[in-house]
């Protein structure tokens, strides 16, 4: 009975002391993600205050309020030209984006061809090969068609860069879209066409809409690959980049502060776009 009793009491023993560590580790876990996202977060916690500052250099903490560097931004005629053609690179490039991303997307995951893996692959290394490496290949490749420093030469170089993120996202609702109501659409009489058109289109439009709002700010956003083809032509991160090369003027921060707020609204647009469809609810479980 002691014996019993001791048994007893070491494993009430251990069992405590491995909820001990196991909240102890919990505790440390989320600490260290905690501080992460600080980490991260930091530069916009500077950049985003110091937009706002009086000072007319760049200063932290603002020693007053001001708008100025806002005004400066959307008072310039060159910055202005530079924006409007990053809107307008951005929207046909994910419009571009969209379309080529989502037929290949419904190809790769509803084909069952060879070499659908390597063709897979193929769509996915933009993704994964360092921008300057894509950078220098468009360059030599443009050079010899004659189409660097043209607007067809950098909506194509962004839509090479943004058509992996369409890919994907399409592909996994696709994935989650039910391929027997496909099937019945076709046993009916529709053509593959009118099924896709009809049919799987209307469902995963808040799916589209979301991979063309992550292709837009990518696009948008693209820097590296734009500075080797763009020639003359100016856009917003470009002409970020030209200056901080020339001088460090606060303007830049009003441009920044700008992008964080384009890109936090676009993903969580992108995120209400998406709630309730197969993506999410795939997630979730």
């Amino acid at each position: 009975m002691t014996v019993a009793l001791d048994t007893i009491g070491a494993a009430a023993a251990g069992s405590s002391a491995r909820r001990r560590h196991s909240r102890i580790n919990s505790i440390a876990l989320a600490a260290s993600a905690i501080l992460t996202l600080l980490f991260l977060a930091l530069p916009i916690l500077i950049v985003v205050p110091m937009s706002f500052s009086s000072a007319g250099t760049l200063q932290f903490p603002p020693p007053g309020f001001s708008l100025r560097w806002y005004q400066s931004f959307f008072g310039d005629p060159q910055w202005v030209e530079s924006a409007l053609n990053s809107l307008a690179i951005g929207a046909i490039a994910s419009t571009i984006s969209l379309v080529f991303g989502t037929c290949a997307a419904y190809a790769l995951v509803r084909g069952s061809f060879m070499s659908r893996k390597a063709l897979e692959a193929n769509f996915m290394a933009p993704m994964v090969l360092p921008p300057v490496i894509i950078a220098v290949s468009l360059y030599i490749f443009y050079a010899k068609l004659g189409i660097l420093g043209s607007y067809f030469g950098i909506i194509t170089a962004h839509v090479v860069l943004t058509v992996p993120y369409v890919v994907l996202l399409m592909s996994l609702a696709i994935r989650a879209f039910d391929v027997r109501i496909e099937q019945i659409a076709m046993t009916l009489g529709a053509s593959r066409l009118e099924m896709m058109l009809r049919i799987l289109l209307p469902n995963i439009l808040p799916n589209a809409a979301a991979a063309w709002l992550f292709a837009f700010v990518i696009s948008f956003d693209e820097v590296v690959v734009t500075l080797f083809v763009s020639g003359s032509h100016l856009t917003v991160p470009k002409r970020m980049f030209n200056q901080l090369v020339l001088q460090i003027n606060p303007t830049i921060t009003a441009i920044a502060t700008i992008l964080i707020f384009l890109s936090l609204v676009s993903v969580a647009l992108a995120l209400w776009l998406t709630r309730g469809t197969g993506i999410v609810a795939k997630r979730r479980s």
